[in-house]
Formats: structure tokens, C-alpha cells, sequence
């Protein structure tokens, strides 16, 4: 049975991937078309005008969650059935539900969640590769030999809109699968990412904060 907070590990890589979209020659024409179409993916995602997507997650049949993300510059928020999350781009908020507490992080740390290193996201260390399926169009990343974290990532697109629709992860052995539904790329209000205090006041509050 996998420990439960692996699921943190599929919400860091939906939550906290880090990319840069300067373009570097790639090896063949394939290679180039299927980075310029991930950057486009990725902008409707990650761009200035925020998105919103929802999105269920099965691990190997044995651990399944759902849930609702928000994404704005370095703005984030999520909701799902035990935890709950807000970042306004300065100060991170973690819910859990469960054990009735709130923890407070930077956003800038990786202390803020244990898989936050190792899941960081660098598109120069993949490959790419893209192909035409019946769902639309599949992306391929695969590290680079000797690179760390995500060995392989499959990503299928809309063929006309580019807006994603599922993702495939390899970590390590092991395949999460997420599906994505209910994409908006803009009208997304800053609003939505402030933490609601009033709402968890009886929660105690855990500062991990570095001073």
C-alpha cells in the first residue's frame, strides 16, 4: 500500500513546476515542433492571465483523489477532499482537514513540502517528442541520462486549442495519471487567492516560517 502523501507528490508537480521557456535548438524538426507546442500548452496554463482545471488523480488503481486547481503569475490554490491549499505569491497555506491544523510556509521554500526539491521541473533536461492520437496530441518529455526526479512525462493537448487534457508521470517506478477537466485559460480573479482566516480560526496554526 503506498504511504498517503503521495498524492503530495502529484499535487507539487500540478502546484509548484517551475519552467523556463527560453528556446534552445533542438535535434530534429520533431523535437522542435513538440517544445513549441508545450510552451503553447503551458502558457494557457502558467501565463499571466491564470487558469483553473480540475483534475483526478489514480495511482496505480490503489490511491485515487480529485479536485480543483487555480494558477496566477506565482499564485496558486487548491481544494480537495482532505487538504486545501492558498499562496498569494509571498506566504503559503496549507489546510488539512483532517487533523484540524494550518500550516503557514513561504512560498519560496522547499521546506514547504518534502517532494519540493526532487519535483522541480527543467524543461532543458528532457527530450522531446510529439505524435497525433485519437484524443489529440501527445507530448513525450524523458530525462536526459543522469538528470533527477520525473523520468518520463506523457501529456495529451486538444488538437486545435492546445489546452491540456490528461498527464502521465513516471516517478521513479511508478505511474500517476491524472485526467484534466473543466480547463478556463483567463478571468481568473486575484480574490480567489487570499486565505480565508475567518474560515479556520478554530484551527491551530503551525508559523514554519524561517525567521
Amino acid at each position: 500500500m503506498f504511504h498517503k502523501k503521495f498524492i503530495k507528490v502529484v499535487l507539487t508537480i500540478l502546484a509548484t513546476i517551475i519552467i523556463s521557456t527560453g528556446a534552445n535548438a533542438q535535434t530534429t524538426p520533431n523535437e522542435r515542433q513538440a517544445r513549441q507546442m508545450f510552451d503553447k500548452a503551458y502558457n494557457l496554463v502558467f501565463g499571466p492571465q491564470g487558469s483553473r482545471l480540475h483534475y483526478d488523480v489514480n495511482i496505480l488503481g490503489l490511491y485515487k483523489t480529485n479536485g480543483t486547481i487555480w494558477y496566477k503569475d506565482k499564485k496558486a490554490k487548491f481544494i480537495e477532499n482532505r487538504y486545501l491549499s492558498w499562496t498569494d505569491g509571498v506566504t503559503y497555506y496549507l489546510v488539512d482537514k483532517k487533523k484540524k491544523v494550518v500550516e503557514v510556509h513561504r512560498n519560496d521554500s522547499d521546506d514547504k513540502d518534502q517532494y519540493s526539491k526532487e519535483f522541480k521541473f527543467n524543461p532543458e533536461d528532457y527530450t522531446y517528442n510529439v505524435e497525433a492520437v485519437d484524443e489529440g496530441y501527445q507530448l513525450t518529455l524523458k530525462a536526459k541520462p543522469g538528470k533527477k526526479g520525473m523520468k518520463e512525462i506523457k501529456g495529451i493537448i486538444d488538437r486545435k486549442t492546445y489546452a491540456p487534457k490528461s498527464l502521465k508521470i513516471k516517478v521513479k517506478m511508478i505511474w500517476a495519471r491524472i485526467k484534466i477537466s473543466d480547463f478556463q485559460s483567463g478571468n481568473i480573479d486575484d480574490s480567489i487567492f487570499i486565505f480565508p482566516k475567518e474560515q479556520y480560526k478554530d484551527y491551530p496554526v503551525v508559523d514554519k516560517r524561517k525567521k
